[in-house]
This record gives C-alpha cells, sequence and structure tokens, in this order.
C-alpha cells in the first residue's frame, strides 16, 4: 500500500527534525555554543532579561524550550526550587493562566528577601503563585509541597537552587515522584560542570561538584526519567544540557 503523503504541516515537522538531526552533529556550530556560553557566562548575561516586569536569571533559548514543554505538558502544578527576584515565577505563571486558569506554581527558597516577595506578591499575576519559605530537601518543605501537588493530574519540577551535586542529588530523589509521566524534571546549571573553575564566581561548586554531577548519578539509578537530547541538539545554546529530564513510564525506580 503506498504510503500517504504528508501534509504540508506534517511536511515542515518533518523537516524540522531532521534539521535538528542534523545540527546535533554540527561540531563548528557546537563548538561556536560552546565559545558562547563560556563568554556569556563570564559577562554575566543571564543577568540583563526581565519578564513582565521581574528580572529573570535565565538564557533566552531556554525560555523558549521551558514555554514549548508547557505548552506541551500543560501542567496543573510547577514547582521550582529557587526564587531569586521572582521572574521565572511569573513566567510560570503567565504560561499557566493561558492553559488552565486554577493551575498554580509553588515557589521554593531558603531565603526569599522582603523586596522581592513584595514584589512577587504585588504582581498581576501573583493568584498563581504559591511561595514556601524553607530548604528545598528540608522534609517539611518537602512535605508542604506534597500537600500543594496532591491529587494534580500534570506536575512539572524545575531546580534551580543551591547548584552543589549532593543537595540537587537530595533535591532529585525528593522532587522526582511528583513528576508525572509525560512531564518534565529539568535540572538547571548544569552548564557548570563544562565551564572553568572562575566562572563559578567563588561559589562552592564546580567540575565534578554541579547539578550536571548530580542529574548522572541520579539516572544511574532512577530509569523513570531519560535526558531529552532533542532539546539539548536544537537549542545548542543552554545553561541546562542534559537537564532535560522527561519522565518516561509510571514505574518504580528500577
Amino acid at each position: 500500500m503506498a504510503q500517504k503523503p504528508l501534509t504540508e504541516p506534517e511536511q515542515f515537522l518533518s523537516e524540522r527534525r531532521e534539521n535538528i538531526r542534523r545540527m546535533a552533529a554540527n561540531g563548528p556550530l557546537r563548538q561556536s555554543a560552546s565559545n558562547f556560553m563560556l563568554e556569556s557566562t563570564r559577562a554575566r548575561y543571564s543577568y540583563n532579561f526581565s519578564w513582565l516586569g521581574m528580572p529573570i536569571f535565565q538564557y533566552p533559548q531556554d525560555l523558549v524550550a521551558l514555554q514549548e514543554i508547557v505548552w506541551n505538558v500543560r501542567p496543573q502544578v510547577i514547582v521550582e526550587t529557587g526564587v531569586a527576584r521572582g521572574g521565572s515565577l511569573v513566567f510560570y505563571a503567565g504560561l499557566l493562566r493561558l492553559i488552565d486558569p486554577q493551575a498554580i506554581v509553588v515557589g521554593v527558597d531558603i531565603d526569599i528577601r522582603p523586596h522581592n516577595r513584595q514584589a512577587i506578591l504585588a504582581h498581576p499575576l501573583a493568584g498563581s503563585i504559591r511561595l514556601i519559605d524553607g530548604s528545598s530537601i528540608a522534609p517539611g518543605t518537602v512535605d508542604q509541597v506534597a500537600a500543594l501537588v496532591n491529587g494534580r493530574r500534570s506536575v512539572m519540577v524545575c531546580l534551580d537552587s543551591h547548584h552543589a551535586h549532593d543537595h540537587v542529588l537530595a533535591e532529585l530523589e525528593a522532587y522526582a515522584g511528583f513528576v508525572t509521566p509525560g512531564s518534565y524534571l529539568v535540572v538547571l546549571d548544569t552548564a557548570i560542570e563544562h565551564l572553568p573553575p572562575e566562572c563559578s564566581f567563588g561559589k562552592p561548586w564546580g567540575q565534578g561538584n554541579s547539578p550536571a554531577s548530580a542529574v548522572q548519578a541520579f539516572l544511574s539509578h532512577d530509569r523513570r526519567f531519560a535526558v531529552d537530547q532533542e532539546i539539548d541538539a536544537k537549542l545548542q545554546i543552554s545553561v541546562a544540557p542534559g537537564g532535560y529530564l522527561r519522565r518516561l513510564t509510571d514505574t518504580t525506580k528500577g
């Protein structure tokens, strides 16, 4: 039987997938992206942007990828560890408001500074945001997150707090179970593993002690998740190479 011709939209998507496949094998492009990540990190590039009036410490390329994930997954809850100045919470809240007015984003941080809290709670999207004060890996904090996640059909998690190996691994162990099948557990700043020590700016993390090393340790024993390689290939420039983890099945740890 002759294969049914692709529709124009199907043809476009097929061509895009092939382009992404070629990009993954494009050595000069990958090297250029690596050079940009190095120099842009040195220049504090990620501190230059805002989202709906709130400072957001992310690369624009990752924001596009996160937007695609949220639109496709349509989570009822997004949990983010690491609040900073609140831009990411507002970013997620705006997307969720379009998808489901009852959906919420939960921000967890050990130190939500008063001026940041005030700005977040004064934002027009504050009604979709819940703030939890405390260490992201403290049992009491995790219990509070669990209470907000319980009963929701679709949950996404983004980890962006303290970037040392042990802390991120503890977050992965604590929050992976909240992620629903087909959704994502995103570990940001895995790029630390590929940058020289001076790019940590005196922080207690670096090569071998980073979100990427924690992801590697986590994936070595948790078979529910796999790296979404297509996201890495199409972004090229990203703070989270190897950090977009897709929940594959509803099986237990293997």
